[in-house]
């Protein structure tokens, strides 16, 4: 009998390991992460208590869009011609002041 030129090659499977999700999230990851959302919570209030306005983005700052015709200006609507907005996070600082000063 004549042996075959091509030998069949044995393919090695290789088995993944896989992790319970368990054991990846352990308590010090759950730890890094109310860490990090508290310094990027503590940082954005920073933020809205030093610069409480933002600029609109309807306008882009401007106060002023085109007009439908395209030749004159007129005042955002939604800025009211100022160019800024109030950020959602001054809105809620806002809130949570008046809600504290109407409580006493």
């Amino acid at each position: 009998m004549i042996a075959p030129l091509i030998q069949p090659v044995e393919t090695v499977h290789a088995v993944a390991h896989t992790v319970p999700l368990a054991a990846l999230v352990s308590a010090a990851s759950v730890l890094v992460l109310i860490v990090a959302a508290v310094v990027f919570g503590g940082g954005y209030l920073l933020t809205c208590r030093i610069w409480p306005f933002r600029a609109c983005g309807r306008c882009k700052g401007l106060g002023r869009l085109h007009a439908p015709n395209g030749k004159a200006w007129r005042d955002c609507p939604r800025c009211k011609g100022t160019g800024r907005r109030l950020r959602i996070g001054r809105r809620l600082w806002n809130h949570a002041e008046r809600t504290k000063r109407n409580a006493i």
